[in-house]
């Protein structure tokens, strides 16, 4: 007698049948990860690369457009005009290979004049007399008073002309105020034409003023001129040398209104 035919569990052959043709449950889970990890690299891409070109089209993509709407790269590159994003700013002494500072990063744009300032001090061989300085108001170019002024005179010297000559090709490109500042030691002077240290500090300042102004046509609404006499020093008046240091013309490069912490602006 043949044996009994086996039959499986009723549920089980329901189930068989209500799934009949369909994708097993792996694969929902396998596309799944697929797409977790296609996501991974994708930011991996965008946070490796420096570029915020890339990374908003990276954001974009999530509003419609970009790799989650089928696009035919993962990030489409784009040109500056399209994302008005500034062009990278470099410095040479030249006035051709100068871009105009204007365009600088708006994110933190004296951090590119520094770096343009520096390159062009370095290009013209003016590093070694004039010093660079970043600052919270803006960035400060040191000048040796030996170099601009004989002692206790505002007359500026042939060799102050020829470096002014050369820093007014950097200065003309600038978007910002500049502040033409003189500083003395603290030995007093009592002069016809300079009755103390204020009246000296401060024409040696404007004589810096109008001679890129008068003499290199540079923009006098963008330049003040200001004299701090022996009031500002930068390491104290003990020495012949600390003097040295502290008989100097600044000029700086204004990043903020000064008086903004007052006028609550």
């Amino acid at each position: 007698m043949p044996a009994p035919e086996r039959r499986g569990h009723p549920l089980r052959r329901r189930r068989q049948q209500e799934r009949g043709g369909g994708v097993d449950e792996w694969i929902v889970t396998y596309s799944d990860l697929v797409t977790l990890l296609l996501t991974f690299f994708i930011l991996l891409y965008s946070f490796s690369v420096i570029d915020i070109v890339k990374f908003r089209a990276f954001i974009t993509s999530f509003q419609g457009s970009g790799v989650l709407d089928w696009s035919s790269s993962p990030l489409q590159e784009r040109s500056p005009q399209d994302t008005q994003q500034p062009t990278e700013v470099t410095a040479t002494p030249s006035e051709q290979e100068i871009p105009e500072l204007e365009q600088v990063n708006q994110v933190n744009p004296l951090v590119e004049v520094y770096l343009a300032v520096q390159d062009f001090l370095q290009e013209s061989g003016l590093d070694n007399l004039v010093e660079v300085r970043y600052e919270d108001r803006g960035i400060a170019l040191d000048i040796k008073d030996r170099v601009l002024f004989d002692s206790g005179k505002a007359d500026l010297r042939p060799e102050a002309r020829q470096l002014l000559n050369k820093l007014s090709e950097l200065l003309k490109r600038l978007p910002y105020q500049i502040s033409v500042e003189g500083h003395t030691d603290n030995r007093p002077i009592n002069t016809q034409e300079f009755p103390s240290n204020w009246e000296l500090s401060a024409a040696r300042a404007v004589r810096v003023v109008r001679y890129l102004v008068e003499h290199q046509g540079l923009d006098p609404r963008h330049f003040a001129a200001v004299g701090y006499g022996e009031h500002k020093p930068v390491v104290p008046n003990d020495s012949l040398e600390n003097m040295a240091l502290n008989r100097r013309v600044v000029i700086m490069i204004i990043a903020r209104n000064p008086f903004a912490d007052e006028l609550n602006l």
